[in-house]
């Protein structure tokens, strides 16, 4: 089943607040092989200026996978899941996430194309304090591949 262009446009409801955490930080950190003690150090982190340990830049994917999951979920949109594949990730910053932040995200689709019989799909997630405070904004592109 083909992608719903009609989706073009769609916000889905924020999502609950994510507490983001030192050990998080550090956890993530340490998996992606992030050595610079800003990540783990909050010595080391206020030294730069921030309240405690900064996350690396690709860890608001942690915390937009609920709003992703909002998405590809929808029966309505017609995404199947054991069809994807990761096709594009980027992020805009307005600042750094850090320890301490507590964060919500709120997706909208921005396009829907179809290319060779697979489906792209490009979201833009908006990733904010509870306050409204801008942090990064996170595009990410799937591919829903079509039938062999």
């Amino acid at each position: 089943m083909p992608l719903d262009p009609s989706f073009v446009g769609r916000t889905y409801p924020p999502t609950a607040p994510y507490q983001v955490g030192r050990e998080k930080i550090r956890e993530f950190a340490t998996a992606i092989g992030a050595t610079d003690p800003a990540h783990h150090d909050p010595a080391a982190a206020q030294a730069l200026g921030h309240s405690d340990v900064v996350a690396p830049p690709t860890f608001p994917v942690v915390v937009t996978m609920a709003a992703s999951r909002q998405i590809v979920e929808d029966p309505a949109l017609g995404v199947d899941y054991s069809r994807v594949v990761h096709g594009d990730q980027r992020f805009a910053y307005t600042r750094p996430v850090v320890a301490g932040d507590e964060l919500v995200c709120a997706s909208t689709i921005e396009e829907i194309t179809t290319r060779g019989g697979h489906g792209f799909l490009t979201t833009r997630t908006d990733v904010s304090t509870v306050a409204g405070e801008p942090v990064v904004a996170v595009w990410s592109k799937i591919v829903v591949r079509g039938e062999a």
